[in-house]
């Protein structure tokens, strides 16, 4: 009798446009790295009761960081990008789920860049006491995922990105 096996596979993917004066500049759309972190939070919330981290949080990276599945929100190697108008990291403001994926289509995630820089990436992150603080890693929240993009981006003052981040579960 063969043996049946069943899992959940769970993926996601950023998709980032940059505008400048209301043209699209560049388009980046990669999947990314869920860490062992992210994945150890959802196990949690569906089978063990801990609390639902609500809101998730966006960010840009600057450094040119390979992403690992041991990074964590404490230690996630990459610097964050600071270097937009916006106060805060913008909130990633989910549509509900729907054909197995959930994403935030119909709100992403906007910043306005305030200075030159390069952008090597993006991320989610969340909960812990200050994870709407732009460059926050002491404040005990959960790394999600992270993506090194294929390419670096530079951007200059006015440029407006924005992050879409889509995840996508499939049972096999």
């Amino acid at each position: 009798m063969e043996k049946q096996k069943a899992r959940l596979r769970l993926s996601g993917r950023f998709i980032v446009e940059c505008y400048r004066e209301g043209k699209l500049l560049w388009r980046e759309d990669v999947r990314n790295l869920i860490m062992d972190q992210g994945i150890n939070h959802g196990l949690n919330v569906i089978f063990h009761g801990s609390v639902q981290i609500d809101p998730w949080y966006c960010c840009l990276v600057e450094t040119d960081t390979a992403e690992a599945a041991g990074q964590t929100y404490a230690v996630p190697v990459y610097t964050e990008c600071e270097t937009y108008d916006e106060l805060t990291r913008p909130e990633y403001v989910e549509a509900i789920s729907a054909a197995e994926k959930i994403s935030n289509t119909a709100n992403k995630a906007v910043f306005t860049i305030n200075a030159p820089k390069t952008v090597y990436g993006a991320s989610l992150v969340g909960g812990g006491a200050a994870a709407n603080t732009k460059g926050d890693v002491a404040g005990g929240g959960t790394l999600f995922c992270y993506k090194r993009f294929a390419a670096s981006r530079a951007v200059v003052a006015a440029d407006v990105i924005n992050l879409t981040y889509e995840v996508e579960g499939e049972s096999a």
